[in-house]
């Protein structure tokens, strides 16, 4: 046991505690515009690593994804609000989660037998019809306007600006430095529970189904369940990036969870990287965390305007829209594996060119003794 600890804190388990370690580090030392963006980038990162296990590793594409976002979002909401069951507010997120999961299942017969470009149209009629329901559903939704979200409270501590005023080493932490460890926490879970399904044998069958159905179900895999059950986890993991949303917006409105936003995804999952959990994750942050670094430092950007500027020229909501739309074509032909498969290709490179053996100067090897002369046998 005492022998492979060395190991374990100088491999791989050391870079992830100093990974966890610099993720807790933000707090203390950002202010709440790139807290929120971090928030805003795991809470997207959740929603795209389901949609990657969806899209990229089972081969099923989905325009609906944000119609379940959206299920979390006022889900959490309705049940832990007024009006509403007024639920305590865990109870709520738990539930919220639970439901889009069950409104998955209710379209899982369809996914179990619709692929390709005709599950994509019929989940794209998912985010019409919520947008319609959110609109009219005044009682449960707020309509046009929206509503507040209640924040969270785990066992006597708010995660939001209501609760009691929190100090720690001296650092004042108010909602987003409360949501900042929740989001961390959500997404760690996210991340293990993903790479999990995708190294086990869920995931291989769900990658045998993206390569041939035929071949899947020679080797014994079930096809239309596998395939149902692939929507209904990416369908819980979109309720509950909905759920970390709403808690990081404070307020949810319909014009947010419109078909933009399924766009949104899967370009994210394109940038990053199909079927991997770090390559959605790099996707989400770049889609993210792009129109709103450009929103900030929009005076400084050559061709960009300020928000709000009204006089024609290019928003930077739009230029960032641009510009991964750019990079989505850029990945699309130079690297199909996306930003995962970049980095992956430049580890290798790197190891290679460590482990390789230096080159070595012939002028500089000392000469070799010659081999001594082997006598002749003498034949009888």
């Amino acid at each position: 046991m005492s022998d492979r600890i060395p190991t374990v804190l100088t491999g791989r388990g050391a870079r992830m505690a100093l990974l966890a370690v610099v993720l807790c580090l933000p707090p203390f030392y950002l202010d709440a515009f790139w807290l929120r963006i971090g928030l805003f980038s795991m809470a997207a990162a959740i929603g795209a690593i389901g949609l990657a296990l969806l899209t990229g590793t089972a081969g099923q594409l989905s325009l609906g994804h944000a119609f379940f976002l959206a299920v979390g979002a006022y889900g959490y909401t309705w049940l832990a609000g007024e009006p509403g069951p007024g639920l305590p507010t865990a109870l709520a997120a738990l539930l919220a989660v639970l439901l889009t999961g069950a409104a998955g299942g209710l379209f899982s017969p369809v996914a179990a037998r619709v692929r390709g470009i005709y599950l994509g149209i019929a989940t794209l009629a998912l985010v019409f019809l919520g947008h319609h329901v959110l609109l009219t559903a005044d009682g449960v939704t707020g309509g046009f306007n929206g509503r507040s979200v209640p924040p969270l409270n785990l066992g006597g501590f708010t995660f939001g600006a209501d609760g009691p005023e929190l100090t720690v080493l001296g650092v004042p932490f108010g909602a987003e430095e409360r949501l900042w460890f929740l989001g961390l926490a959500l997404f760690a879970v996210t991340w293990f529970t993903a790479r999990g399904l995708l190294r086990g044998r869920p995931g291989r069958a769900l990658a045998a189904l993206r390569d041939s159905e035929t071949a899947a179900a020679v080797m014994g895999v079930d096809v239309a369940r596998h395939r149902s059950a692939a929507f209904v986890v990416s369908s819980m993991y979109a309720g509950l990036a909905g759920v970390l949303l709403a808690l990081s917006f404070r307020r949810v409105v319909p014009d947010y969870f419109s078909l933009v936003l399924s766009v949104d995804y899967l370009a994210m999952i394109v940038i990053g990287g199909l079927g991997s959990a770090a390559g959605a994750t790099a996707g989400a942050v770049f889609v993210t965390a792009l129109p709103l670094l450009m929103a900030r430092y929009a005076d400084q950007l050559p061709l960009v305007a300020a928000p709000g500027s009204g006089d024609g020229s290019l928003g930077p909501t739009e230029a960032a829209r641009y510009l991964y739309g750019a990079a989505i074509v850029l990945v699309l032909l130079y690297a199909p594996d996306g930003l995962h498969g970049l980095a992956r290709r430049a580890r290798d490179r790197v190891r290679r060119r460590r482990t390789r053996a230096p080159a070595t100067d012939p002028a500089q090897t000392p000469p070799q003794p010659a081999a001594a002369a082997r006598p002749k046998e003498h034949t009888p």
